[in-house]
């Protein structure tokens, strides 16, 4: 059986490799927040969390049929955690039955995996119910695939046949094992044959039974060698059987541990959703374009780390890019741009994982990979200045970056001077764009944005940072013009109180 929550063709892949820029992503736009709100702690939740956040997909079917899943989940979350937790119960209970070095004896093999299987028999029984119990509640694609084949593959036929076969694998009338001799009179071909008190006999054959020419032999009750050297033929000849049952439990096992998996994905969604009610912030499902067309639009859009880390509604934002491949913001310092910019790159993050987004409506192309390039502490070890720091990591994003990708640009080229900066950030900017790619660019050089702005050509949508005319800002961008100022004396007037 195959679980199919996250691809309609695939299992997912928890030993993926996160993208190469994962540790400036998990920075700039806080993901750990995310995770951790997704994970509640549990370091599995969190993991899988990680891995399909950061490896986000590009291909709208996939969105889209996640996007349906949750939809279900989000319906019935009690359903959703139920089938969780017996996912987790079946791996927990197999690890009970480790035997450790004993498994290297068949019969202890035989044993266990019997044991295992029948626990296993259970919690499919389990699986099965909810199947029958809830399966009209689901519409997706994956969920009503997921309970169809629980309810084809895991019969009343079949259930009752792997009960029949684990008690004959007690062997109620004993081992039954052929061998012939070979070189040196040893052993040979050892198998195991069904027992013949197993089959049905006509009545004929019970009233007329045929004696087969044997020869038995009894061990002394001093012998203590011989029933050990018994043992060892037995071994042999239920040896195939053993790795036969093993490797059965080993694959309903790899079942469990993939619906575990995929579900840990869906369970960190309610998880955070959840959690956005309690502060009764919004959410809704994004429409996802493809990346050929530039589309960029949405209602109230949030921090989502911001809202979780304050635990109250924050501020959002509406936009409405149109096919821009250029958005410049500007505007007062503390005035909500770095958090604006930061709500984009989660936005897109969760939208092309299949999430839900923190907004009222959301619209977006789908971009080939989502990369930030943030202003950076100090080098302390002074082994380069911040200029030679920032163009070693935008050389490394030109090696990685393709077409068809978004770029967060927050306060770079920031560290020279005026003209320098602009000239810098203008080159790589126009770069950027000509190969195609989606730029979002906060900053304080004015002489960089005042030349887009003045050779504007209806690509590039310019937002500003809201203040009002007393200083206190809105939280809100606006759309703008670029100013020559960043009104940096109102930071000084409220650390200073004016004074000086």
């Amino acid at each position: 059986m195959k679980v199919f929550l996250m691809y309609k063709d695939r299992d997912f892949d928890l030993a993926r490799e996160l993208p190469w820029n994962e540790q400036a992503l998990t920075q700039d736009l806080e993901l750990n927040t995310l995770f951790g709100a997704m994970s509640r702690g549990d370091n599995f939740l969190f993991e899988v969390a990680q891995k399909a956040v950061l490896s986000s997909e590009n291909d709208l079917d996939t969105i889209l049929y996640r996007q349906g899943i949750l939809r279900d989940c989000l319906k019935n979350p009690a359903v959703i955690r139920n089938l969780y937790d017996i996912a987790v119960e079946s791996i927990e209970n197999k690890k009970k039955h480790f035997f450790g070095i004993f498994l290297r004896y068949p019969s202890s093999v035989l044993y266990s995996s019997i044991e295992i299987m029948r626990m296993f028999m259970d919690m499919l029984g389990k699986l099965r119910a909810i199947a029958d119990e809830h399966a009209a509640k689901f519409e997706s694609e994956g969920f009503t695939v997921f309970f169809t084949i629980l309810q084809k593959e895991l019969s009343d036929e079949y259930f009752a046949k792997v009960q029949s076969h684990l008690e004959e694998l007690k062997f109620p009338a004993g081992t039954l094992i052929s061998a012939r001799l070979a070189a040196g009179n040893k052993g040979a071909d050892y198998l195991l044959h069904k027992s013949k008190e197993d089959r049905k006999k006509s009545w004929i054959e019970r009233i007329f039974p045929k004696k087969t020419p044997a020869y038995t032999f009894n061990i002394h009750p001093r012998d203590e060698s011989g029933p050990r050297f018994l043992g060892e033929i037995r071994d042999r000849g239920i040896n195939l059987v053993a790795n036969a049952l093993a490797q059965s439990a080993d694959h309903i096992l790899s079942f469990f541990s993939m619906l575990q998996t995929e579900l840990a994905f869906y369970v960190g969604c309610l998880n955070l959703h959840e959690r956005l009610a309690l502060i009764e912030e919004p959410v809704s499902f994004p429409r996802p374009v493809a990346s050929a067309q530039r589309r960029h639009a949405f209602k109230e859009l949030y921090d989502v780390c911001l809202a979780l880390k304050m635990k109250q509604k924050v501020v959002g934002n509406d936009l409405n890019a149109g096919n821009k491949n250029l958005t410049i913001i500007t505007g007062a310092n503390q005035g909500g741009k770095s958090t604006f910019l930061r709500s984009i790159g989660l936005a897109q993050l969760m939208m092309q994982c299949g999430m839900f987004v923190p907004t009222e409506s959301f619209s977006a192309s789908v971009c080939e990979s989502l990369i930030t390039h943030y202003k950076r502490e100090e080098d302390v070890a002074m082994e380069s200045g911040k200029l030679d720091e920032e163009l070693k990591r935008m050389s490394e994003i030109v090696d990685n970056i393709k077409p068809d990708s978004m770029l967060l640009f927050n306060e770079s080229f920031a560290a020279t001077n005026e003209r320098e900066g602009s000239e810098i950030a203008g080159q790589i900017v126009r770069a950027l764009i000509e190969r195609n790619i989606k730029v979002f660019f906060v900053t304080h050089l004015y002489e960089f944005a005042q030349n887009f702005f003045e050779k504007e050509t209806g690509e590039t949508i310019f937002l500003r940072a809201d203040r009002l005319a007393d200083g206190r800002r809105t939280f809100k961008l606006i759309e703008g013009r670029p100013l020559q100022t960043s009104f940096g004396k109102d930071l000084y007037d409220t650390i200073f109180g004016g004074q000086g």
